[in-house]
């Protein structure tokens, strides 16, 4: 970052050498005292950005970090490809074959009493 060659205060002191032919001194000095509003108000806004940028930079580092620790510390999920759809059409043909024709025709286990 380029550094800056003019404070407030540099501005504020900055005195200019009268001519003849110069410019209007009270006209210089209230322009003057608006580029230093101006200016504090950058620096200001400068150091919040600073500030602003290190503690979004340390957030990144410690959510970094915690990711990292997840991911070592998250168990293997085997079968995870396996959805609820994929698990009830396995439990149904489980049924189909331990319990056989007794599911598609429940009389039938009344009739062997």
């Amino acid at each position: 970052m380029a550094e800056k060659n003019l404070t407030a205060k540099d501005i504020l002191q900055k005195e200019f050498s009268r001519s003849m032919r110069g410019y209007n001194a009270a006209e210089v000095d209230e322009y003057l005292d608006s580029i230093i509003r101006d200016y504090d108000s950058y620096q200001k806004d400068v150091v919040f950005l600073k500030t602003e940028n290190e503690r979004l930079i340390s957030k990144i580092d410690e959510l970094t970090k915690q990711l990292t620790l997840a991911k070592k510390n998250a168990p293997a999920t085997p079968g995870s490809g396996v959805t609820n759809f994929d698990i009830l059409k396995r439990l149904s043909n489980l049924e189909k074959h331990v319990f056989g024709a007794r599911i598609s025709n429940p009389n039938a286990s009344n009739d062997q009493n």
